[in-house]
């Protein structure tokens, strides 16, 4: 079988909520079995995630992170994603790495969100203004379209020109003041060490943790993790993988039972909130993402 080649233009597509319906459908699903290896070649990172569930198929993701990219204009992020068919084992696909990448990144947070931040949400901040950035501010416009939305970044050229792509979108100078006037705060950067304070949160709000992928990487204080309600999209690729969580639990910040849930816990109801509650959810993106992704993409493809 010839496997079929997903373009990016596949996107046109896609829908947000359709795909966050997706991830939430794919938990009800046996669980997935995962596997990550990491090699590093400071700063660069190579990263091979797999993802199997039962009835749904096999999905090979292999991505090269290199933050020094941008400056010779070249992607930081690249990669392919390989999925394989569930009966035969057959590959079945090739899905456009950067698609697949955009969409599950930011419906996992979508999906989150729907269920942990407020309805009424109606001041969303995005902190860092890269590709993951812009993805973000298009997934929670188009699930809090009624929303205004603040961009801030490092760099505030960066910040500048994500807010002039998009519509209702202001800049935000100060970061501190920024979170504390949100009903949702998204973080995407590439910092090592946290810039989100717990000493700045308000209750009500919902945090929103994408940036940080390895074992050394951190967005949040532990402030702000211990006077939140804690969730994941899953244990198995969080908790001992992404600084976030690993560094506290190692350091006694944290418990294993401060984590309320993952997505495997949705249907038990465990992903709640109320009225005055800090939600903070880890956006760790595991293969089994990627695989519930590429699969969405490829009935969406199949059926144009």
């Amino acid at each position: 079988m010839t496997p079929e080649i997903i373009p990016f233009e596949a996107e046109a597509l896609l829908d947000w909520h359709e795909l966050a319906q997706a991830i939430r459908d794919g938990h009800r699903r046996p669980r997935a079995q995962v596997g990550d290896t990491f090699l590093y070649r400071e700063p660069d990172t190579l990263l091979s995630r797999s993802a199997w569930i039962d009835g749904m198929g096999i999905a090979v993701k292999t991505a090269t992170v290199f933050p020094e990219n941008p400056a010779d204009h070249v992607p930081m992020v690249n990669g392919a994603v390989n999925l394989y068919t569930d009966d035969h084992g057959t590959l079945e696909a090739i899905v456009d790495f950067h698609l697949v990448t955009k969409w599950k990144t930011a419906a996992d947070s979508l999906l989150a969100a729907s269920l942990l931040a407020r309805p009424e949400a109606d001041c969303i901040l995005i902190v860092g203004a890269g590709t993951v950035a812009r993805s973000l501010r298009e997934a929670y416009g188009a699930a809090f379209p009624k929303a205004r939305f603040q961009v801030w970044n490092r760099s505030p050229a960066g910040a500048e020109a994500m807010a002039a792509h998009y519509p209702d979108t202001l800049v935000a100078t100060d970061l501190e003041s920024a979170v504390m006037a949100s009903d949702i705060v998204s973080c995407a950067t590439m910092t090592r060490s946290p810039i989100i304070q717990g000493e700045w949160l308000q209750p009500g709000q919902h945090i929103d943790l994408i940036g940080a992928y390895r074992a050394d990487m951190r967005e949040a204080d532990d402030a702000a993790l211990t006077r939140s309600r804690v969730f994941l999209d899953s244990r198995a690729t969080v908790l001992a993988h992404i600084g976030e969580l690993k560094i506290p639990l190692e350091d006694g910040v944290l418990t294993p039972a401060d984590v309320l849930g993952d997505f495997y816990d949705i249907e038990a109801g465990a992903f709640t909130r109320e009225a005055d509650d800090i939600t903070l959810f880890k956006n760790g993106g595991g293969a089994h993402l990627d695989l519930m992704t590429a699969r969405y993409i490829l009935d969406k493809w199949r059926a144009r």
